[in-house]
């Protein structure tokens, strides 16, 4: 089995590096402001008690930008050190920040553009080598994919606000066409993780040998097509399709379909942004929990694939033996690989992306719709916490189940085929949908 890992941003001179650590936190930058221009009670508002204020998530934006960026890699002294219990997520659940002494609109946006002032000028001058921290920018690339991360937590927060539509994209392109339902995923070892990858976070990380068995997975993400038959046959009110925690959670909560669905005469109707409309069956369906996900998979007679048998459909190359860094290359992601960024408001048609298809011919692993595994968070053999146990650590255990892939809602600056995500299983306000796998059975493998 080949395992290299290629990585072009390793290749970088210093001077190109510095540039492209710029570039991407001006990107997420612009992004920000993006989702914050909009009016004071607007950004001020809880429009939820799973998410804070909009004004809250740009401060601490800046707040975490400062602590590692002005203070750790540069040295300087505090820019606002008064900040930095306001705004530590792990001090206030998101439900009691509103009651925080947060500064207002206008006092965040000074301050976060004074901190990123000062965090590219630290860029120009620090040498990127000598720490961890620093080697290929890593610390830079860290708070970029920080503030990515808030920007797809802050346009979830747009998704659950009411009223008229303040953010708007053009739609995602058609499908090329139709695909088969499923593709074999040969059994076998492969490189799962990265050693490799510059920017990479703790979680995943070091790259390690993993065997999976033969198995089947389906060529795209299940569609609200799809879906809407496990509805209109009844899935949510017959227990046989549903974990004994997932169905004690449909019951208690009144769970009757996706989140922001709701049947009109006519069918299936959502909320999406802020515009009411039929619910588009080539989409992947998106706002289902993890349990809604596995209900669905038992209904249709299979399951989730577990995180490793994700993994391996989105990166291994059967060719070479070698594990990509993304389902088409090695290559950063463009508009023709997969609907991320927040360039469209919507997942695209299954089939959207074909030159977006892993070597297995596996399509839109990348983008669209976070997907559940059903994989528990862990960390990997040999891992180790950094720069601070708080980023992934503490979050492992059965609580929480893994999602891979990103959204439409992802930067490219925070996916990989090896990024990590995690959530409790109930969660519906995430840009979450699935697909399904099946065991591959004596006779289906050559």
């Amino acid at each position: 089995m080949t395992t290299a890992e290629q990585n072009p941003l390793r290749e970088l001179s210093p001077q190109d590096l510095r540039a492209h650590a710029a570039e991407a936190l001006t990107r997420a930058r612009a992004r920000s402001l993006v989702l914050t221009d909009v009016d004071d009670e607007t950004l001020t508002t809880q429009h939820s008690k799973l998410m804070s204020p909009l004004v809250w998530d740009l401060a601490h934006i800046g707040s975490q930008e400062e602590l590692w960026l002005v203070r750790d890699v540069g040295g300087r002294e505090p820019v606002r050190g008064d900040l930095d219990e306001i705004y530590d997520a792990f001090l206030h659940a998101r439900a009691d920040r509103p009651s925080l002494p947060m500064l207002g609109p206008e006092d965040a946006r000074g301050y976060v553009r004074e901190v990123r002032e000062k965090s590219l000028e630290i860029l120009e001058k620090v040498p990127l080598s000598g720490r961890r921290l620093l080697a290929d920018a890593f610390a830079f690339g860290m708070i970029t994919q920080h503030e990515q991360q808030h920007d797809e937590t802050m346009l979830a927060t747009h998704q659950l606000r009411q009223g008229d539509p303040v953010l708007h994209a053009p739609n995602p392109p058609k499908s090329a066409g139709p695909l088969p339902s499923e593709v074999l995923v040969p059994g076998g070892p492969f490189q799962m993780g990265t050693s490799a990858e510059p920017w990479a976070l703790d979680n995943e990380r070091p790259a390690h040998e993993t065997v999976v068995e033969a198995f089947f997975i389906d060529t795209t993400p299940v569609t609200n097509g799809a879906y809407t038959e496990f509805l209109d046959s009844g899935g949510y009110d017959d227990p046989q399709w549903w974990s004994e925690p997932g169905w004690a959670y449909r019951q208690d909560n009144g769970i009757v379909a996706p989140r922001f669905w709701k049947r009109e005469i006519d069918g299936w109707w959502r909320t999406r942004f802020g515009v009411y409309e039929r619910v588009p069956a080539a989409e992947p369906v998106v706002h289902v929990s993890f349990y809604e996900a596995e209900a669905y998979a038992k209904w249709a007679g299979r399951r989730l694939p577990t995180e490793p048998e994700w993994e391996k459909a989105a990166r291994f190359d059967p060719a070479s033996g070698r594990s990509r860094r993304f389902p088409w290359g090695d290559d950063e992601p463009r508009e023709e690989h997969a609907n991320l960024g927040q360039r469209h408001l919507r997942p695209a048609e299954v089939g959207a992306y074909p030159a977006g298809a892993s070597p297995l011919g596996v399509h839109q692993l990348i983008g669209d719709v976070w997907e559940w595994t059903s994989s528990d968070f862990h960390g990997y053999p040999g891992f180790a916490a950094f720069p601070y146990r708080e980023y992934s650590e503490v979050f492992f255990g059965p609580e929480y189940k893994v999602l891979r892939g990103g959204s439409f809602g992802t930067d490219a600056a925070a996916i990989r085929g090896t990024f990590r995500n995690w959530d409790y299983p109930i969660r519906r306000q995430i840009f979450s949908g699935f697909r399904c796998a099946r065991d591959a059975g004596p006779g289906e493998i050559d």
